[in-house]
């Protein structure tokens, strides 16, 4: 339960600010937060109102770590997959990809599995 919660206050503290970032300074997220590789349109804002669901989500898991741990799952899904589709190819092809995001987004994919109340859902 310890983990679940630490994992949504990190998903409070980060996403909340990244989405807020992304919806109200779209081009301040492109530069930081993207590193320059996309450019600050109306896209970056669309991540950010994503972002903003995991981070309200995850305030209510503070309050029901378990019933609000699908939030993990959706993380893991497209944490994973952009890791696999857009960061590996990037790195393949020697071109510019945000590597502060790919980053996090790999250390996430690993905690997440870990934090997963598994036994619960398939118990």
């Amino acid at each position: 339960m310890l983990s679940m919660k630490l994992v949504y206050l990190a998903n409070i503290i980060v996403a909340g600010w990244i989405s807020l970032t992304s919806m109200f300074a779209p081009r301040i997220a492109a530069a930081t937060i993207f590193s320059n590789v996309y450019p600050g349109t109306d896209v970056i804002r669309l991540v950010g109102c994503l972002w903003l669901g995991i981070a309200v989500l995850s305030v209510l898991g503070l309050f029901r770590p378990v019933t609000f741990a699908p939030v993990f799952l959706i993380q893991l899904i497209y944490k994973g997959s952009w890791l696999l589709l857009v960061a590996l190819p990037a790195i393949r092809a020697g071109e510019n990809y945000p590597s502060g995001m790919a980053a996090f987004f790999l250390i996430w994919v690993l905690v997440l599995p870990w934090v997963m109340p598994w036994s619960t859902w398939w118990g």
